[in-house]
Order: structure tokens, then C-alpha cells, then sequence
């Protein structure tokens, strides 16, 4: 099984696990949940290597056009998970917005984003 497909199964299972736990005892979710963000900082870092890890076997495999197409389908996923809580969403993003602290706390992704953005806008483009 090539990197690719070690991911997809790690998806596949976690999300698997996760949808039976919620549907048989959703507090112990919210416990792993709980304590998982009682520490943001450490989780900010293991998203970033982790990410880059991942981001770097996809890119052997896949061009930027083609990540950016498939996180067009994940958001768009998303956005069938948030549409039942739109109004929770968005006091989230309203409070988020007027965190006068909000760029410095968002710094590091805004610049992934910017750079994967930039990348994939010349791919596309140029």
C-alpha cells in the first residue's frame, strides 16, 4: 500500500470509529474532543508537521490543481456538516472577527494558505 492509500485508510477508520461513537455513546467524543484542544498549541504543531508530512507524499503524487480540487470536495462536505449549525457557525466566525488578537493567532495558517493558494493560482494560470 503506497502513502496515499495508508491515508485514505486512516480516514476511513477514523471517521468510521468516529461515526460509531457518536452514535452509541457520543460523550466519549466529546471527552477525546475535551482533552485533545486542552492544549491548542500542541495541537496547532502536530496539524503543521503532520500536514506537511502528508502534504509532501500527495505533492510525489498529485499535482496542486489536484489537492486544490479535492479540497473543494471536503469543504464542500464540510459545509453539509456545518449548514445544521449555521447560526452557532457563525456566532463562532462573528466572535473569531472581532478578536482584535485574530491575525496573530491565525498567522501561521494564513500563510500555508496564502502559499498553496499563490502555487496552485500559477499552476492554473500560467
Amino acid at each position: 500500500m503506497d502513502a496515499i492509500g495508508i491515508f485514505a485508510l486512516v480516514v476511513a477508520v477514523v471517521a468510521l470509529v468516529k461515526i460509531v461513537t457518536i452514535l452509541i455513546k457520543p460523550i466519549a467524543w466529546y471527552r477525546l474532543a475535551e482533552k485533545i484542544w486542552r492544549a491548542p498549541n500542541v495541537v496547532m504543531v502536530a496539524c503543521l508537521v503532520l500536514g506537511g508530512i502528508v502534504f509532501y507524499s500527495l505533492i510525489q503524487e498529485l499535482t496542486i490543481v489536484e489537492i486544490f480540487a479535492v479540497i473543494l470536495f471536503v469543504a464542500l462536505l464540510g459545509g453539509i456538516s456545518v449548514a445544521s449549525y449555521h447560526e452557532e457557525f457563525i456566532g463562532l466566525a462573528s466572535k473569531m472577527l472581532r478578536d482584535r488578537k485574530f491575525l496573530r493567532k491565525a498567522w501561521i495558517s494564513i500563510i500555508v494558505w496564502l502559499f498553496l493558494i499563490l502555487w496552485a493560482l500559477k499552476e492554473i494560470l500560467i
